[in-house]
């Protein structure tokens, strides 16, 4: 149980993300016709597809799909050996979780890049096929600001600008354990120090 209490917590990430796409998927209208309203107009309900990686980036050529789902998945067959290791090794448990956050994240968002093009058709058109090429569905969208940058600015003063993420469960499980994991390094990695020393120290004669 010692193992698979982490495991299931990143299982846990997936259900509800997943979960929650669905019902967006099937009950939402893309984009700003179905956008719902949660907090003001700060905090909204907007069905989108991410088809690349944060922010929407995405790898240039023909094959670039492919190139960044494989690398998510063997990113996900790494994580789930790291969080065994971890485990293993008795490393600090709020360290653990934090990995099971992110391991959980990862494999929502992989679950969209493999089968959402099957699934839910929705692979860029031209594709060379559904698989592996679905689209990453996200729903929350926090809108912060959005206006023309001071003039006093360099180079992009005077343009217009946006800052309005729009996430989805699985990201916000990785953002919120890479989180925790910077603001508490020194508890975590001192801990991992003091296992390390005990486990090398040798018994006295």
């Amino acid at each position: 149980m010692k193992y698979w209490k982490y495991y299931l917590a990143a299982l846990a990430v997936i259900i509800v993300d997943q979960a929650v796409k669905f019902i967006v998927h099937f009950n939402m209208e893309m984009g700003l016709p179905g956008e719902i309203k949660l907090i003001g107009d700060w905090l909204k309900l907007h069905y989108t597809l991410n088809p690349g990686m944060a922010f929407g980036v995405e790898l240039g050529s023909d094959y670039g799909k492919i190139i960044l789902t494989t690398f998510r998945l063997v990113a996900m067959f790494g994580i789930g050996y790291y969080l065994y290791h971890l485990v293993k090794t008795r490393a600090h448990s709020g360290f653990i979780w934090c990995i099971s956050l992110i391991l959980g994240g990862a494999i929502g968002n992989l679950i969209d890049s493999i089968f959402y093009g099957v699934w839910f058709d929705n692979a860029p058109y031209g594709s060379h096929s559904p698989w592996f090429h679905g689209q990453v569905v996200d729903m929350f969208f926090v809108d912060i600001w959005e206006g023309i940058l001071p003039h006093w600015i360099p180079i992009l003063g005077g343009k217009p600008m946006s800052l309005w993420p729009i996430f989805n469960v699985a990201d916000s499980a990785i953002f919120i354990g890479v989180l925790l994991i910077l603001f508490n390094q020194n508890k975590f990695f001192d801990h991992e120090k003091k296992v390390e020393i005990i486990h090398t120290e040798k018994p006295a004669a």
